[in-house]
């Protein structure tokens, strides 16, 4: 993967030593193209593999914060550039990556000493595999909606309902519940906590099958009792646990878009300069040149979105609410037009499966969906600006 966008004043020195040295080690393991299981069975077990060897090169030191990990604090820029990196070479490795970053961060952001002590160590080593469990079937952009309920009982909760499209569900060591306790309504009524996932009362009731496979449950909580010890936050602060987890790992969703556009842009410019038809290169056509050129420019803007959104928050020290919102936008649709090029580009080998562009088209299209739709994205960028508006 090229790297010259490490030389962008958003990076600093150890970033411009991780990208590369990350990439080597992507591309040693050449997943991406390579023949893969795609049963559940095969998912989970290449996903549990795939946390494995990151912990084992210790790249999951990037998703946790000193002492377990990297940096004194997450570092923005550094997930992004992970994601971008494994997105380019392996999109399940990528998943992993994220998953093990976003299950963890509700703990390593609002978790006493005694949980990070807990569980941190298992995610950096690639033992145990995180989960983060939000979303409800009629409560996934609408966080004010969930209708999971954490009710006191002695010194414990206990936990009832259902949660769905949860990523490494039926695979993860534990999850990170989000319930409502009721402390007041919508958003400031939840609270956060930690499920081991052998805890009686939990159960991975459906395994779920997505066009891009990567290893997600619906899970039910009957009576789940949860001891106080395993809470997030105060009591009614779940809202805010899950804000700032991802207002740090969105960006690195827009970085994942970015790595797949530009192994999309790469596959399409070595195919235009090497097909030939009526006589001439494919990359010889005007059309052809206006379509990769499109391209080039779409990675490079998204690319600077991204890491700019990543730069105020690490350097800054600003929420880059807006500019998160606006990069994981961007990027994603930007991402899901140049890999539909990309597959135009190889014509039938293009929807053929296991060709590089099929297995891009498959990949980008949940990106514009999770963490907050692209409409969603919109929505926050614009009461951002409007917010700042005076009245005249």
């Amino acid at each position: 993967m090229r790297s010259e966008h490490l030389e962008w004043p958003f990076f600093d020195a150890a970033h411009r030593e991780l990208g590369p040295a990350l990439d080597a080690w992507a591309r040693a393991r050449g997943s991406r193209g390579a023949a893969r299981d795609e049963s559940i069975d095969g998912i989970d077990a290449a996903c549990r593999a795939s946390v494995a060897a990151l912990g084992a090169a210790g790249w999951l030191r990037q998703c946790v914060p000193a002492p377990f990990g990297a940096r004194e604090r997450l570092d923005a820029r550094a997930l992004a550039l992970c994601r971008e990196t494994l997105a380019y070479h392996d999109g399940l490795a990528d998943f992993a990556f994220a998953m093990q970053g976003l299950g963890s961060g509700p703990i390593a952001i609002a978790g006493d000493d005694a949980l990070r002590e807990r569980y941190l160590p298992g995610v950096v080593a690639g033992r145990d595999i995180a989960a983060f469990a939000l979303s409800e079937r009629d409560a996934g952009s609408d966080v004010a909606a969930i209708a999971t309920t954490a009710r006191r009982d002695a010194g414990d909760w206990v936990l009832d309902g259902e949660k769905t499209w949860i990523s490494n569900g039926g695979i993860a060591a534990f999850y990170v519940v989000f319930a409502r306790s009721g402390e007041a309504p919508g958003t400031r009524g939840l609270t956060a906590f930690v499920v081991d996932a052998d805890t009686p009362g939990l159960d991975v009731i459906e395994r779920i099958e997505t066009i891009a496979p990567h290893p997600l449950a619906t899970l039910r909580l009957r009576d789940c009792r949860v001891p106080d010890a395993r809470r997030l936050g105060a009591p009614g602060e779940g809202f805010k646990v899950a804000m700032r987890t991802l207002d740090v790992f969105r960006t690195s969703v827009a970085g994942a878009a970015v790595g797949l556009a530009r192994r999309a842009c790469d596959a399409a410019v070595e195919y235009a300069t090497g097909r030939r038809l009526f006589g001439s290169r494919l990359a010889d056509f005007q059309l052809s040149q206006a379509a990769l050129a499109q391209m080039n420019a779409d990675v490079d803007a998204s690319a600077l979105l991204t890491y700019r959104a990543a730069w105020t928050r690490d350097v800054r020290g600003e929420s880059a609410t807006r500019e998160a919102a606006l990069a994981k936008w961007i990027a994603t649709e930007s991402a899901q037009r140049t890999i539909d090029r990309t597959v135009q580009f190889f014509g039938a080998l293009g929807v053929t499966r296991g060709n590089v562009a099929e297995g891009l088209y498959r990949e980008i299209r949940a990106l514009r969906i999770y963490e907050g739709a692209s409409e969603v994205q919109q929505t926050i960028v614009a009461r951002a600006l409007l917010a700042g508006a005076t009245t005249a």
